[in-house]
């Protein structure tokens, strides 16, 4: 599946991973999920990029009718376009993805003409964070099919996280919660298609 992140390491270069997601909500679940799951990938080699929730708020509605773009939409497109892998993360919201977040996305259509169409062939990582465990999976759900659309390739491991009740970051963005983590990290191997090696027996 990760035919593009083999290439890029292949070529000499480290893959290019961006992740878009977030919430209006400075410090969200979301975007916390998202950082970590970044960090993951440029601990196992990879350049990164974050548009989160302040990137997002600031793109006009996206308008099918309207070829003019923002600095903020021509950035958002480029770093997609120079991509090797992408994150999306998203919190459920009435059963499916943000607003916010899907507008990022159907900006994306301004990709269809590249040699490389949309995701195609591409390893997404799809993280989704609700209020209940129907949220999340239905959003997971959503979102999956959303990359089939782009033609680009889910992980296996979409990651869900039920937020009802418990807090999973602190104030500082580090991931609390043990097995959050450790999923967050799978996701992140899965995406750069590089595994991090078992530690040395003591």
């Amino acid at each position: 599946m990760n035919h593009t992140t083999n290439a890029a390491r292949a070529s000499g270069r480290a893959p290019f991973v961006v992740g878009i997601g977030g919430t209006t909500r400075p410090g969200s679940s979301t975007e916390c999920a998202l950082r970590a799951a970044l960090r993951h990938a440029r601990e196992l080699g990879a350049e990164t990029r974050l548009f989160g929730g302040e990137a997002l708020a600031a793109l006009p509605g996206y308008s099918p009718e309207q070829s003019e773009r923002t600095a903020g939409q021509r950035d958002l497109v480029e770093a997609v376009r120079r991509a090797d892998a992408v994150i999306f993360a998203s919190p459920g919201y009435h059963g499916g993805v943000s607003g916010l977040v899907k507008n990022a996305i159907d900006l994306l259509e301004d990709l269809r003409a590249d040699e490389r169409v949309y995701l195609d062939g591409m390893p997404v990582g799809c993280i989704v964070t609700a209020a209940g465990w129907q949220g999340c999976n239905t959003t997971l759900a959503a979102m999956r099919s959303i990359v089939h659309a782009l033609r680009g390739w889910p992980t296996p491991l979409g990651v869900t996280l039920n937020t009802a009740g418990v807090k999973l970051f602190d104030g500082d963005g580090q991931c609390l919660e043990a097995q959050v983590s450790a999923s967050l990290r799978t996701l992140a191997e899965q995406v750069v298609g590089v595994r991090n090696p078992a530690p040395a027996a003591a």
